[in-house]
């Protein structure tokens, strides 16, 4: 993997794929009768052939994984596609969705210490600063909830399966490319789902869903699995995971205001400092580091000299 650049046009694909997942809320929404596993199988089984078409017209080379390839990108699969759904829906039988969604917003701190890591990388002293701020402002946009032990457990699992989709690609998107990284995680993780479907609720579950469900199956394996996958892999790739980490902020924004635009209600005061809270975290964590930055007597973002996980020896 290359260094991470540390100039602001790679952050945007990151930023755009985040506001597509926010803004995907309303539409899970209306999956929450469906059978759970059949719906995610038949939709990342749809986002693995868009992918691998769209990969094909746009020349981009996609290879087979070898050795310990397989680890990450199953753990990737295993973790950040089934696990998270599993998790997400378990725990809000448990807890408010909005103690999952806090969860979630805690990614960027993990991300900001283990990402660099894996990257061979000392953590950046800026994004350790955001991160938190970024936390803390998604905090108050999502609220807090009512839970319960078991609710507290699934947000946990819910927080470090989030944080494994970004973190377990890392070692492998030097050699698969986002591309690459995009067709296998979605390829085995529609398997994965396909057999826990089949087992738990039936080969016929796939008729049980409705035309308005076969409809959220399909903008989520376009827009939130397809696109955003890819947009999202790209940022993690050229910025690192620690400064991608903390775009995982946008997507409560966009979700209060997808809601908004739907007619669910215009935020409180609440949301809006919490917004207001993002905004200054990102511009704190994302500020491009270059030789003014350099004369305000700030360092440089650190070259690595050791190989970069993931690429060929």
């Amino acid at each position: 993997m290359d260094t991470p650049s540390a100039s602001f046009a790679p952050l945007l694909p990151g930023m755009a794929g985040m506001v597509l997942v926010g803004s995907s809320v309303s539409v899970s929404h209306v999956l929450v009768g469906a059978p759970l596993f059949t719906a995610q199988a038949v939709r990342y089984a749809a986002a693995t052939v868009i992918l691998l078409v769209v990969a094909r017209v746009a020349g981009a080379r996609l290879v087979w994984p070898r050795g310990r390839e397989w680890l990450w990108l199953t753990g990737l699969a295993v973790t950040g596609l089934v696990l998270f759904n599993v998790a997400v829906v378990r725990g809000v039988a448990h807890a408010e969705p909005a103690v999952i969604a806090v969860a979630v917003a805690c990614v960027p701190v993990v991300l900001g210490l283990v990402g660099p890591l894996l990257e061979r990388r000392a953590p950046s002293r800026r994004v350790l600063v955001a991160a938190p701020v970024v936390m803390t402002g998604a905090v108050l946009v999502e609220g807090t909830g009512r839970t319960d032990a078991a609710g507290v457990a699934w947000a946990a699992l819910t927080l470090g399966c989030e944080a494994a989709f970004t973190l377990l690609a890392v070692p492998v998107l030097g050699r698969h490319t986002p591309w690459g990284v995009s067709v296998h995680a979605t390829w085995l993780g529609g398997a994965l789902l396909a057999v826990l479907g089949t087992a738990s609720e039936g080969p016929a579950a796939i008729t049980e869903l409705s035309g308005v469900q076969w409809a959220a199956v399909g903008y989520l394996a376009v827009l939130v699995t397809a696109v955003a996958f890819v947009l999202w892999y790209s940022t993690v790739r050229a910025a690192g995971a620690g400064r991608a980490g903390l775009l995982t902020g946008i997507a409560p924004l966009a979700a209060a205001g997808a809601g908004a635009a739907a007619g669910t209600g215009v935020p409180g005061p609440p949301v809006w400092a919490g917004i207001g809270v993002v905004v200054v975290g990102l511009v704190v964590g994302l500020r491009p580091s270059g030789p003014a930055a350099g004369k305000r007597g700030e360092r440089a973002p650190r070259t690595a000299s050791a190989p970069a996980p993931g690429r060929a020896r």
